[in-house]
């Protein structure tokens, strides 16, 4: 089962499975609401998966009071105790953004998340609160994603907007991001299934800025976009994680050196 199957990463995460020959339910919040816990109870019940990836945001306003703390923090609490109940193993999709920047990476599973506001402080509770309710729980955090095309909340589409609101992309090559292509993240999320449980960090970027990247992709989709290099923001981003040794973005963007 996945939660948040229309978002960005969910989308392709679904597809993926079901190619490598997984059956996939789509959670549907319409007919089951997160804020109900029988009904998630009897739904989880009746479904009879064997696991289930969290990757549900805020993203559609409901109008309910404190919506993001609901759905980042109180609903994955309730899917943690639930799966550690039903013996259904969860998959708890987080972010790169429960390190501040006021933190220098390359961050490890030993790094402190010390986000203080915001959704990074959400995510950063959250996981706290899944090894908690359910210590054989997987906690998978992600960095900056890099679609194909624009048309979803990826990397190509900050440079769509950016164009159309300043004609320039401004990129730092002193920010270092944790990013990786989705296609790589579907692939590293599946191959999750088969691995114990604790906390896990996904990105590609060994080495490169933001310009070197923003550049490279410029190359592969026609200079679409008017790419240049900024010093303003200094951030090493990057997430390590050497359970991951075959995913690079320079696989994808070969002309990174």
């Amino acid at each position: 089962m996945v939660t948040g199957s229309h978002g960005t990463v969910g989308k392709a995460l679904c597809s993926y499975l079901e190619q490598k020959g997984h059956t996939v339910v789509a959670w549907d919040r319409n007919s089951v609401s997160f804020t109900d816990y029988w009904a998630m109870e009897n739904y989880l019940r009746s479904s009879q998966i064997k696991a289930l990836y969290h990757l549900a945001v805020p993203s559609q306003k409901t109008g309910l009071a404190n919506e993001s703390w609901l759905v980042n923090y109180q609903w994955t609490s309730e899917l943690a105790w639930l799966c550690k109940v039903l013996d259904v193993q969860f998959i708890f999709i987080s972010t790169v953004m429960v390190f501040s920047s006021q933190s220098q990476g390359p961050f490890t599973v030993n790094s402190p998340a010390d986000a203080g506001d915001g959704y990074g402080m959400e995510k950063r509770l959250a996981e706290e609160r899944v090894f908690y309710q359910n210590p054989s729980a997987k906690v998978v955090r992600l960095g900056w994603q890099i679609g194909e095309s624009p048309g979803s909340n990826n990397m190509l589409d900050f440079f769509e907007s950016k164009m159309q609101e300043e004609g320039i992309v401004s990129c730092s090559t002193r920010w270092l991001p944790a990013c990786s292509f989705i296609s790589d993240t579907v692939q590293a999320l599946e191959n999750v299934l088969s691995q114990g449980s604790g906390l896990y960090l996904f990105d590609t970027n060994e080495k490169w800025n933001f310009y070197q990247i923003a550049f490279a992709l410029n190359q592969i989709h026609g200079k679409r976009w008017k790419i240049t290099a900024t010093d303003k923001f200094v951030f090493d981003q990057r997430m390590q994680d050497e359970r991951f040794p075959h995913f690079s973005l320079q696989t994808h963007l070969p002309v990174l050196k």
